[in-house]
């Protein structure tokens, strides 16, 4: 579509910034629209799980993350985590229609295609360049026009071999996918019914379907005549997907659907005659964003009756206390959330949140405990470290604050705030100490950062 409206030359340079920026720049641009929610993180994992085995690959290693962006796509940015668009998640008919796009993902990793890309652009710039030369040489030699023309003509080869070698990888990726599907026992119609869905968004876009030049990826008719042949032959194709891991799923899409659209539409998508579990904890969270939390706890008690002890309807409980005032009624049901889901660090944050928000001296300890254990499994979580701060300086230690801060300030990409921070706990803690040498590690990364910014 792009070269319609653009030069060759602009489009490939359009291409390589972008495939640079998904490289090297997609983590920190993207850390403030991650979600993280602990039961769709363990829903994502157990749907995961058995791909990531087929492919070879260690379940612990590998990582499904959601971005909060409505639009559906997923892809990977180098190392072993699958980026999946919250849209994906909230699009999908049902787990299996996912599975089909984390085993496709899968199989760029497995293939190396973010490191095996820079191969792609060197053989488009090698090509690029050779068409300069000999260009400048026919403008030198008088022939001005002839040689824009080479230039031209070697711009457009440059970008159609670069995308001939993207359309590859997603030819590989296809086919690893539907190894990776088969090998675990997991049916392909999910992954059928996802590419159809996107040729119909294709349609409706009026992409045009009749030549995969100039396109990224094969045309998705080309893509449904391989896969469909593939998938039919083998033997999951007919298996359905385990009910309780698709009872987890719609309830997952449903809240997210709660979390992420206005709350008007979730009340259109899911009235209040629809009496499903998922429906309830959708509308529970639209009426919780709407600021009418009777409503909202009256939904997820609704859902607790049938569940008492689920941890993730607990978390939820819990959750709209603590954010309608009343932390002290928060801490049994997040309690008994932590200890359903053996202390899930995101839970565990909310918890010390609830126990820090009481301003009851005596919660101080417990919170600082529970705080302290969130960061130990899960350091990527800025919210616990802001906690956990917040709860040093209640408790009169500031110079450990001031590394929970600076803790907080470097995973959000932050370095001229961590640095003051972990220079000040450097001066408030014992030398050599874990706590120190962290502060000390903390202020060098910072320093180079900061030292990089200035030299772009």
């Amino acid at each position: 579509m792009a070269s319609s409206f653009r030069s060759p030359g602009a489009v490939l340079r359009a291409a390589f910034a972008l495939l640079v920026s998904f490289i090297f720049i997609v983590q920190p641009a993207m850390a403030q629209s991650i979600l993280r929610d602990a039961e769709t993180e363990a829903v994502l994992h157990e749907m995961s799980e058995p791909l990531i085995r087929a492919a070879g690959l260690e379940p612990k290693n590998v990582t499904v993350v959601m971005v909060g962006d409505p639009s559906i796509n997923a892809f990977v940015a180098g190392g072993q985590i699958v980026y999946m668009n919250s849209g994906t998640i909230m699009q999908a008919d049902n787990a299996n229609e996912v599975q089909g796009v984390i085993a496709h993902e899968l199989g760029h990793i497995t293939g190396g295609h973010i490191i095996r890309s820079s191969e792609g652009m060197k053989q488009a710039t090698g090509i690029t360049l050779l068409s300069l030369l000999a260009g400048l040489a026919a403008v030198a030699a008088g022939a001005g026009e002839a040689g824009m023309g080479i230039m031209m003509a070697g711009q457009q080869a440059a970008l159609g071999k670069f995308l001939a070698f993207t359309r590859t990888q997603e030819v590989s990726a296809d086919a690893a996918g539907v190894k990776y599907l088969g090998a675990a026992g997991i049916s392909g119609k999910g992954s059928i019914a996802f590419f159809k869905r996107i040729q119909n968004l294709e349609y409706r876009l009026a992409i045009p379907q009749d030549d995969s030049y100039g396109r990224t990826h094969p045309l998705t008719s080309e893509r449904l005549a391989v896969l469909e042949h593939q998938y039919e032959a083998s033997p999951a194709w007919n298996k359905p997907t385990d009910p309780a891991l698709e009872a987890r799923f719609q309830r997952v899409k449903a809240k997210l659907r709660g979390f992420a659209w206005e709350s008007a539409q979730t009340l259109r998508e899911y009235p209040e005659s629809n009496k499903t579990d998922a429906a309830r904890y959708a509308r529970a969270y639209a009426w919780h964003k709407s600021a009418y939390p009777d409503k909202a706890t009256a939904e997820v008690d609704a859902l607790l009756v049938k569940a008492p002890h689920d941890p993730y309807y607990l978390e939820l409980k819990g959750q709209i206390l603590l954010e309608s005032g009343q932390p002290a009624a928060a801490i049994a049901p997040l309690r008994e959330a932590v200890e359903g889901t053996r202390a899930q660090p995101l839970i565990s944050a909310l918890l010390g949140h609830a126990l820090i928000a009481t301003e009851d001296p005596k919660n101080f300890e417990e919170a600082r405990s529970v705080l302290k254990a969130a960061v130990a499994r899960d350091n990527d979580n800025p919210f616990a470290w802001y906690q956990l701060g917040v709860v040093y300086e209640r408790e009169g230690d500031v110079p450990r604050a001031q590394l929970a801060t600076a803790e907080r300030y470097n995973l959000q990409n932050r370095p001229e705030l961590a640095l003051p921070n972990a220079r000040q706990a450097m001066q408030g803690i014992k030398e050599g100490t874990p706590d120190w040498l962290r502060a000390q590690d903390i202020a060098m990364v910072s320093e180079a950062a900061m030292s990089k910014k200035k030299k772009r």
